[in-house]
């Protein structure tokens, strides 16, 4: 017998509220999308895939490059073409007067990763619609939502950075350095992996730089009494385990070739960090170093490379420069290219200089004419594609970890292709390695033993190999 009842006064729970996300920008624009929908749904929002779903739409912008303020404002305008309705927020959100200039109809506009304005505006223009019940629902962790693969996910250590490049505002964006607890990073790490996490991929402004604010202050952890310090921190992920006992990969992100960063090498060579460094160099003239207002140890760093090289010679560096920086002379650009003929990166990838409102770079003497910076950057490229097809030729033989990132239907055979990556590449920025007949069992996150057998000048192409 039924003996449900229903109460004079009882009503139906309204709809949840519904929040879009559009999300540009660097990996640590991403996180802060991610952290900004977790609590958006702590809060009983759900989220919606496209516009029309959505009560209100939230935009994370970039403004580390004018070019990159153009498309945020694109973005912008999009959002409200198509839903109406939309709040502001990420880096360019500190240009409040210049995106209601351009939009006059967005809602609010907020700054980067300032969290508690971003949700309160969403609460004031899409209130939530809780239950009576509500607080009885376990509330997520500040990582519940990912906007990545299951497979992998960004760590950050840190927020803002105490450099003063003359071409960068980012200090300006988002503040000083402000380092997380170790603790709270080892603890959101260890959370990540259980959940199934295979990659950690660990980002900031200053990776080299953690802890310096917090005077590298110990925090227990395990037992143990890690520094707020990159090399402690490094140990300890390379702690880790999957639920298969598997050590993950751990991918370190934006460091600055400090001294201390060699202390991380042998952790490769033992196979508790993954051998790859993401090191932003930037240039290697001195001259134009220092009008960056950046180290000027290029030799050095030469000298430190074959250092790590004969540590881990497996060791995959990644880096980033700038071509046409105002006073860049045809020397200078020459003593790059040559720099980068000895240096031997891995992967690199290039700008042509662009001002920055609120830059110092803009108001330096001899700006580079716009077709002298695209004559060099095509001629670095060049030269760098070459590096890497050399690289790339020369793995033609190995089996290397391959981790598994996308896999194929079957073809007209039966046959299945996967996508992955090697230890040396990472995800979205690097490149990628093909593989061939996959058994129809294999998944997104796992690892497997690839046999190089070809190689163009950016990717490697396989066979799984048991």
């Amino acid at each position: 017998m039924n003996t449900a009842t229903t109460l004079p006064d009882q009503k139906k729970v309204a709809p949840q509220k519904k929040v879009g996300m559009v999300s540009l920008g660097c990996p640590k624009a991403l996180v802060d999308s991610e952290r900004i929908l977790t609590r958006l749904r702590a809060d009983g929002y759900a989220m919606s895939p496209d516009y029309a779903g959505a009560d209100v739409v939230l935009v994370n912008t970039c403004g580390f490059l004018d070019s990159a303020k153009e498309e945020s404002l694109a973005a912008i305008g999009e959002a409200i073409s198509e839903n109406g309705r939309v709040i502001v927020t990420g880096c360019m959100g500190e240009e409040a007067d210049a995106i209601r200039a351009a939009h006059p109809a967005v809602l609010a506009v907020t700054g980067a990763h300032q969290y508690e304005q971003v949700v309160e505006a969403v609460h004031e223009h899409a209130p939530p619609t809780q239950g009576p019940f509500v607080d009885l629902i376990p509330q997520p962790s500040e990582h519940d939502i990912k906007l990545t693969p299951r497979h992998y996910s960004y760590l950050k250590i840190s927020e803002g950075c105490n450099h003063s490049c003359a071409f960068c505002i980012i200090p300006d964006l988002r503040g000083k350095l402000a380092s997380r607890r170790i603790d709270a990073v080892l603890r959101e790490a260890e959370k990540l992996v259980a959940a199934g996490t295979q990659e950690l991929l660990v980002i900031s402004q200053d990776t080299s730089a953690y802890g310096v604010d917090t005077r590298h202050e110990t925090r227990p952890w395990k037992g143990r009494e890690p520094r707020a310090h990159m090399t402690d921190l490094a140990r300890e992920l390379g702690q880790l385990r999957t639920a298969q006992g598997n050590a993950p990969w751990v991918r370190l992100h934006y460091v600055y070739p400090y001294p201390h960063v060699d202390k991380v090498i042998p952790l490769m060579a033992e196979g508790l960090l993954t051998p790859y460094l993401d090191i932003p160099f930037q240039h290697a003239a001195p001259s134009v170093l220092k009008r960056m207002k950046r180290p000027a140890n290029e030799a050095k760093v030469l000298e430190r490379l074959k250092s790590w090289r004969e540590i881990c010679p497996d060791i995959a560096v990644r880096s980033s420069f700038v071509v046409g920086f105002p006073g860049e002379t045809e020397e200078d650009f020459q003593y790059l290219i040559d720099w980068l003929e000895e240096a031997q990166l891995d992967r690199v990838g290039a700008f042509r200089f662009e001002p920055v409102e609120g830059a110092q770079a803009n108001s330096l003497p001899d700006p580079v004419p716009e077709e002298v910076k695209e004559e060099r950057y095509a001629r670095l490229m060049e030269v760098t594609e070459r590096i890497s097809a050399a690289k790339l030729q020369a793995k033609i033989g190995r089996t290397l970890p391959v981790i598994i990132d996308e896999v194929g239907e079957p073809d007209e055979d039966g046959d299945i292709g996967a996508t992955g990556r090697s230890q040396a590449d990472a995800p979205e920025i690097d490149g990628a390695v093909y593989l061939r007949n996959v058994p129809a069992a294999l998944r997104a996150g796992d690892i497997v033993n690839a046999e190089v057998e070809d190689a163009d000048a950016h990717d490697l192409f396989g066979v799984i190999r048991q």
